[in-house]
């Protein structure tokens, strides 16, 4: 799947064997794995991520922590924002949308969860504009520690 976004997007025929390659010298943000263990403390957590199943669950592995559910766009299907990714790892966490905190790191994430149901918190790092037709987030900030007080 990699390889075939890689390639409608332009970009050259060997850049998924690249990314794959180069996987673990990705660094996760400074503040996400205080934040990820925070909203651990006594609650269920997921990721849901358009990666592929081996780099998702890799990536997931990173942060040390023990999530409840991995869902990716090769699992369920469907690439984010497409709805099905997010209400499959609703089904996973057997939780109704309500019940759910997403934490986004795109602003497109917000017209799937939006679609789902689930109340949504925008980790806008870059400051970017919200795509057109997405709902506006329960809040917005541009780092996770800023987030922490909705956990």
């Amino acid at each position: 799947m990699v390889r075939e976004a890689a390639l409608a997007t332009g970009l050259p025929n060997d850049s998924s064997r690249l990314l794959a390659a180069h996987w673990d010298e990705l660094a996760p943000w400074d503040d996400a794995l205080e934040f990820v263990r925070k909203a651990k403390h006594g609650r269920r957590l997921g990721v849901v991520t358009n990666c592929s199943e081996a780099l998702g669950r890799k990536a997931a592995a990173r942060l040390g922590v023990d999530f409840d559910v991995v869902v990716t766009s090769e699992r369920a299907g469907y690439y984010k924002p497409h709805p099905a990714p997010y209400r499959l790892a609703l089904a996973e966490l057997d939780l109704p949308p309500a019940q759910v905190l997403f934490v986004a790191g795109s602003g497109f994430d917000l017209i799937g969860t939006s679609a789902a149901g689930m109340p949504t918190l925008w980790h806008n790092r870059a400051g970017i504009a919200r795509p057109a037709h997405a709902p506006a987030p329960l809040a917005e900030r541009r780092t996770l520690r800023e987030l922490e007080s909705f956990l």
